[in-house]
């Protein structure tokens, strides 16, 4: 079992499952050559497949095109269906940064074929996390910077402001789908700039007021 860490807090908390959002900024669909989708595109990873900011994320030897995505990541702290306005923002207790870790080709290879994404994006180490604020200590504002760079070359800057769903319009529609639970955690989805790593590349990524991930690739 994994467990979240948090800034100020020794509260230990299990990581439940992660809800991740596809193509929630519309330059990033663009770039993928996807159409801006009516509401969120709604995809699993399953916690065994974390690590945290200082560790290394290994290359699965299958895939010839891993790639970085940057997202601002909701934590969940208390269990939420149906959520309405007020609800939905209730239940994000804090906020964290994320790295999902992509296998390009197989996913674009699964598409062709109308098959589920999975394998591209559930393998080992393809969700890296560093620590989560609570929204006690921090509140977002909604217009905070992320970006990510490798080797030193920026690669995404964007900001938050661009999400196509904010983060109380993404609760109330996963929500009314599927319960969410106390550590479950909520991937938003990346803006454009994603590309492919190798092995020995360094990637820094950063959200602005929340923090920071620092990984390579191996």
């Amino acid at each position: 079992m994994k467990y979240l860490n948090f800034k100020n807090s020794e509260e230990k908390v299990p990581i439940g499952k992660m809800v991740c959002v596809g193509r929630n900024y519309a330059a990033h669909a663009k770039e993928l050559g996807n159409d801006v989708p009516e509401f969120p595109i709604i995809f699993l990873k399953p916690a065994s497949t974390v690590i945290f900011s200082g560790d290394s994320v290994v290359h699965p030897s299958y895939s010839n095109d891993l790639q970085h995505e940057v997202e601002l990541v909701l934590y969940i702290g208390e269990d939420v269906k149906n959520a309405d306005d007020a609800s939905a923002e209730k239940a994000i207790h804090g906020y964290t940064i994320g790295l999902d870790m992509t296998l390009r080709d197989l996913q674009n290879e699964y598409r062709k074929k109308g098959d589920p994404w999975t394998l591209a994006k559930c393998f080992d180490t393809a969700a890296v996390l560093t620590d989560v604020v609570l929204k006690k200590d921090y509140r977002l504002r909604g217009d905070e910077k992320i970006s990510l760079s490798v080797n030193g070359k920026e690669r995404q800057n964007s900001s938050i402001k661009n999400m196509l769903f904010s983060p109380a319009e993404i609760v109330k529609f996963i929500s009314a789908r599927l319960t969410l639970e106390k550590g479950d955690l909520i991937f938003t989805g990346t803006p454009e700039g994603v590309g492919r790593v190798v092995p020995g590349d360094k990637i820094d990524a950063s959200l602005e007021n929340i923090g920071t991930i620092k990984t390579q690739i191996k």
